[in-house]
């Protein structure tokens, strides 16, 4: 009963510092200028972007050069100049036209001096360019994306969202269907990845392997910490063989490591360590990676029991009724034992 109320409390205390630094977040952005991400990459400017009127303006100079365009300046004509493979667009600061190889280009607003430098409005970089922009409110995040292929399939249907947060209904922007092409953006942490749609849109999915068939070594490495750190919450937990799925009071070997692969993953692990066995694909123990899960006999049985390798020679599991959940070395009994390594993502 104490160790319940210390884990409530901690808990507890952890939510409202998580509150308390998310909120000092949201009120301390507002009165930053917004960022800049060209394909994922936060671009360095001279200049942060301004909104004036709903528009917003941005250096034309950093953002053409970002992407391996020439760019040129007439101080004579106030015009700039950028050439890139056979596009050349040239721009009048101040004129509502811009020309892409020569064919006029309206603009929704001119271009202009802002604290000396000469700015452009940013549909300016998406119109001329072929690029896609979109605002992202949540964080004040402007995302150019230049890329034109759609490498990632969708699998499973799968909300679009227009910030990294499942709890907001008001985000949902729409349904990602199977078989839909997506480009991924960048890996914004281990649960979201920012994308590309096929008619040029711009938001955000679940990063959950069940999705789509991305895959990047930055974000199974994101995967893999994530469920460690959350199989590590458990950590003295009691041990109970047969220990039903729908609980967290106490786990056995099995049930903890479905548990775990089923919140972070949400993949759905059989119930037995024989049966998880049979899923993935086998490792070699010198191609451990961080989440694979291992396997050993026990009880007779060839397979009997199951682990996570937590990386650094480690597993995380449980197994005993002093222990509970724990962390341990991945040696002594542990290696004589081993039978066989699955990697489920």
């Amino acid at each position: 009963m104490q160790q319940s109320t210390i884990k409530f409390a901690a808990l507890a205390l952890l939510i409202l510092t998580t509150t308390t630094v998310q909120a000092h977040r949201v009120h301390a952005d507002a009165a930053q200028p917004p960022s800049l991400l060209l394909d994922g990459r936060p671009l360095a400017l001279a200049a942060p972007p301004v909104i004036e009127n709903g528009v917003s303006y941005v250096p034309v100079r950093p953002i053409f050069e970002a992407e391996g365009a020439k760019v040129s300046w007439n101080e004579q004509t106030r015009s700039v100049t950028a050439t890139k493979d056979d596009t050349i667009i040239t721009y009048r600061l101040g004129d509502k036209q811009a020309y892409k190889n020569g064919e006029m280009r309206a603009l929704a607003a001119p271009g202009k001096l802002i604290n000396d430098f000469s700015m452009v409005p940013l549909r300016f970089v998406s119109e001329l360019m072929g690029n896609v922009v979109q605002w992202h409110a949540y964080d004040r995040s402007i995302s150019i994306s230049s890329v034109h292929t759609l490498e990632t399939e969708i699998t499973y249907g799968v909300n679009l969202r227009t910030e990294p947060n499942s709890a907001a209904d008001a985000s949902v922007v729409r349904m990602l269907a199977k078989g839909q092409r997506i480009h991924v953006i960048r890996t914004v942490d281990a649960k979201w990845l920012e994308v590309q749609t096929e008619d040029g849109k711009i938001g955000f999915m679940s990063a959950k392997p069940k999705y789509s068939n991305y895959a990047s070594p930055d974000l199974k490495l994101k995967q893999a910490d994530e469920l460690i750190a959350f199989g590590s919450s458990f950590i003295g937990t009691d041990y109970q063989f047969g220990a039903p799925t729908d609980q967290t009071d106490a786990f056995d070997c099995s049930s903890f490591v479905k548990r775990v692969f089923g919140e972070v993953l949400g993949i759905d692990l059989p119930r037995i360590s024989y049966e998880q066995a049979k899923e993935g694909q086998e490792v070699k123990l010198a191609d451990l990676r961080k989440g694979d899960l291992l396997f050993f006999s026990a009880r007779g049985l060839d397979i009997g029991h199951v682990g996570i390798y937590a990386g650094d020679g480690k597993i995380l599991h449980t197994y005993s009724d002093k222990l509970g959940v724990h962390i341990e070395a991945f040696d002594g009994q542990w290696k004589d034992r081993f039978v066989t390594a699955r990697r489920v993502f």
